[in-house]
């Protein structure tokens, strides 16, 4: 019996030391293209998650975690799935991605699904993606463009826009998004005088504002990306005089939109996903320490997606996607203990005690079915040139 127990001892011992492994994460961002300017900060916040974990000691018997960047270009479907394709065949098993909508689709429909790879999206917030059949491997932290676009109209129809006109990037995000303020704003007695799409990269964006200063409308919506075609879209209202009053949503909202327009947008409307409370306080505060910008756009969703994979294969014991993806919903949302950034070691802890967290993150997660953010938004404007937050929705 002795050398039994002894035996089993060894057995565990072994065991504990095999279950420690290099955890690979992908970060399946644009770092290059239309949104090119957010795509640092996102990485540098699921990155702090990885560290976060990795310098706890706390994961699966030890385990640390190794990021590798992967650029989808946002539109660029050919290229995000050869990039994704390099991460699987580097041994990756769940990203942080993708970033724009088009292109997270591709991906996941080409390489997740067919290599059983788990993706959690901090930024991808087409509706299309609610309805994908991805085999309980998709999630995402942001919400989706069915929720903002009644946002939109709502605070639209507060300040007393009765009227407007919508510009849109030619893919899935822009339509989706588009569609959404269109209906919704409709509801609420709203008039859209025109929906005219525009496509990124052009130099002269004249015939599109020509177009849309035709339909006229109290303001105009601008479903773009602010390093792309919905800049240029503005500059061309701004220079002809035809709209001084703009719409932006999230494509268009970070530190790039008040360096190039200034004062000259003063009282827009701007919308994003985020979330006020400690948690964003506090992710704030680490960031802040580390040099990075955690107000930056989709940051603190980063560091929640990247968080929400590594805390989810704690819970299912296995870095296997099959049985973390099981665990995902589990662990973001009630009962259990609220973990809040920075205090990702005591996740780690709770659930190896095969406890219940409840993971609140940077954003407020809460998931609902079939697996993205119930969803919280951040107003802004610009005043004097400068971004301001006026509230939360």
């Amino acid at each position: 019996m002795k050398r039994l127990l002894l035996a089993s001892a060894a057995t565990a011992l072994l065991a504990g030391a095999a279950g420690a492994e290099d955890v690979k994460l992908g970060l399946h961002l644009g770092f290059t293209g239309p949104l090119e300017s957010m795509a640092p900060n996102m990485a540098a916040g699921a990155e702090l998650a990885a560290k976060e974990v990795s310098d706890s000691g706390k994961l699966l018997d030890g385990s640390k975690v190794v990021t590798s960047r992967s650029d989808t270009t946002c539109t660029d479907a050919a290229a995000a799935v050869a990039a994704a394709e390099r991460q699987v065949a580097d041994g990756v098993k769940a990203m942080v991605g993708g970033q724009c909508s088009g292109e997270t689709i591709a991906t996941l429909e080409k390489v997740a699904i067919p290599n059983g790879v788990l993706m959690i999206s901090p930024s991808a917030t087409s509706p299309a993606l609610t309805s994908i059949e991805d085999q309980g491997l998709f999630f995402r932290a942001a919400p989706s463009d069915a929720r903002q676009g009644e946002v939109i109209a709502d605070l639209a129809k507060a300040q007393g826009i009765e009227s407007m006109a919508i510009t849109y990037t030619n893919n899935d995000y822009g339509k989706g998004l588009a569609d959404s303020i269109k209906s919704n704003f409709e509801k609420l007695g709203g008039k859209v005088t025109i929906i005219a799409a525009h496509d990124d990269g052009k130099a002269d964006y004249s015939a599109e504002v020509a177009a849309l200063a035709a339909a006229g409308g109290d303001a105009l919506a601008v479903v773009g990306y602010v390093d792309q075609g919905g800049s240029g879209v503005t500059q061309g209202a701004l220079d002809t005089g035809a709209f001084t009053k703009f719409i932006f949503p999230d494509g268009m909202i970070n530190a790039t939109l008040p360096d190039r327009f200034g004062a000259s947008i003063d009282g827009m409307l701007g919308i994003n996903p985020a979330a006020e409370g400690d948690g964003r306080t506090k992710f704030e505060e680490l960031t802040k320490a580390q040099g990075f910008d955690g107000s930056s756009a989709y940051a603190a969703e980063s560091y929640d997606a990247a968080a929400l994979i590594l805390l989810a294969m704690q819970a299912a014991k296995s870095t296997d996607p099959a049985a973390v993806k099981e665990k995902v919903m589990e662990v973001a949302n009630a009962p259990g203990e609220q973990i809040l950034p920075g205090e990702l070691a005591k996740g780690l802890e709770l659930l190896a005690a095969g406890q219940d967290i409840d993971y609140v993150g940077a954003s407020s997660v809460e998931f609902v079915e079939p697996g993205e953010s119930a969803g919280s938004f951040r107003e802004t404007t610009i005043k004097d040139g400068k971004l301001e937050v006026v509230g939360y929705h």
